[in-house]
């Protein structure tokens, strides 16, 4: 008898014909949750496999960083075969997900209405650029022009005038749209479970990334006539970084009025308790540069370490800067076995890193499936006889 605690999604079929990161990574956390994710490649097979550094053709890091526990064929829905033979996978399906422009789809007769006649129970995920009801609808969609049309980019000059326009230095457009596909997905599954009702699902990444920057950045934009005086200011402010340290950097970052008096007491700067800055929390935020500022200058009369230990004592939230490279290291990942090392059957020992989310009952697993070569799974996923 088995004692491997059952996955949240063991029995539902993913048919995956996404690529790159957003549609991928929303698929691998499916898949660590129990899904059979078949991942559908053309015969030139998704473009991030060949995205360096790699240690073999077609296995590229980033591409086994958002492709484990899947299955790969191989279609070229160019021909009529390869279309026939996507049909049948979808028969019995319970989840398609494309990031193939609708408009791309309808024209290989793939479009949600088609499919939902040949599976009525199967709900269709589109996983695009932009929204299908705006004139953007049709472009070409990257993380870099993602960041750049929603603001993101543009956060830097927000900060500064004299500074230009920034990505942030991760994919976080399509990071962000792979998570909110996730979550899309097993809400549309939950539906259906409750009423038995099939749905399209469209996950745009402008309107994902937009939507997440306003959370704060709205700010007083939430209460005007027409919307102008966005940006939230303790986030833009010059002085909301790192301060350095008499060995290195810290983030030090006391919050409420109680913490900013714990701050200045274990500084021994008691002549502060009574500063508006401390006492009252709308003169700190409409002054939030030059309180960051104080921190600033006071930082460096100690090192990293000792900084710790004083606000571990005062209960202020304190961490001091890593790098990545530091991250294996780091005391809390190493305890929850945050990275694990497996053996990957053609590139041998790899690296990778366990779900960050735990469930009691149903955990998501990281090793139950390796990423596939490309179509490693045509055999056994194509060929298989069919039950009389």
């Amino acid at each position: 008898m088995s004692t491997t605690p059952p996955r949240a999604l063991t029995g539902i079929k993913i048919i995956d014909m996404t690529s790159v990161v957003f549609g991928p990574l929303a698929t691998q956390m499916l898949g660590d949750l129990g899904a059979d994710v078949i991942k559908v490649e053309s015969p030139d097979g998704d473009m991030l496999r060949a995205v360096i550094p790699y240690q073999n053709p077609g296995m590229g890091a980033a591409f086994l960083g958002t492709n484990r526990n899947k299955r790969s064929v191989v279609l070229d829905l160019k021909t009529p075969e390869g279309r026939e033979q996507l049909l049948a996978l979808l028969k019995d399906a319970d989840v398609f997900v494309s990031s193939i422009r609708p408009n791309a789809l309808a024209r290989l007769s793939l479009s949600p209405e088609v499919l939902r006649e040949l599976n009525p129970k199967l709900i269709t995920v589109a996983a695009v650029g932009f929204g299908s009801d705006g004139p953007y609808a049709d472009k070409p969609a990257y993380d870099d022009s993602v960041q750049s049309v929603s603001g993101m980019a543009g956060l830097t000059t927000m900060q500064n005038p004299d500074n230009p326009p920034a990505y942030a230095p991760t994919i976080i457009a399509d990071k962000l749209g792979g998570v909110t596909a996730a979550h899309a997905i097993t809400t549309a599954l939950f539906h259906r479970e409750r009423t038995g009702e099939a749905q399209h699902v469209e996950v745009p990444m402008f309107e994902t990334l937009a939507s997440f920057l306003l959370v704060e950045h709205m700010a007083a934009a939430t209460f005007e006539d027409e919307p102008q005086s966005f940006g939230y200011k303790r986030m833009l402010v010059p002085h909301r970084r790192p301060v350095q340290t008499k060995d290195g950097y810290i983030t030090i970052l006391p919050y409420s009025n109680a913490q900013w008096a714990r701050f200045f007491t274990a500084v021994g700067r008691e002549e502060m308790l009574d500063h508006p800055w401390v006492t009252s929390m709308d003169e700190r935020s409409a002054n939030i540069g030059g309180i960051y500022d104080m921190v600033a200058q006071i930082a460096p009369e100690r090192t990293t370490a000792d900084w710790i230990t004083l606000m571990e004592k005062a209960d202020i939230p304190a961490m001091p800067v890593r790098s990545l490279k530091d991250l294996p290291q780091d005391p809390h990942l190493a305890a929850t076995g945050f990275f694990q090392q497996i053996d990957h059957p053609t590139e041998g020992p790899i690296w990778t890193t366990k779900p960050a989310v735990k469930y009691s009952a149903t955990p998501a697993r990281y090793d139950i499936a390796p990423v596939p070569k490309l179509g490693e799974h045509n055999e056994d996923i194509l060929n298989k006889p069919k039950l009389e």
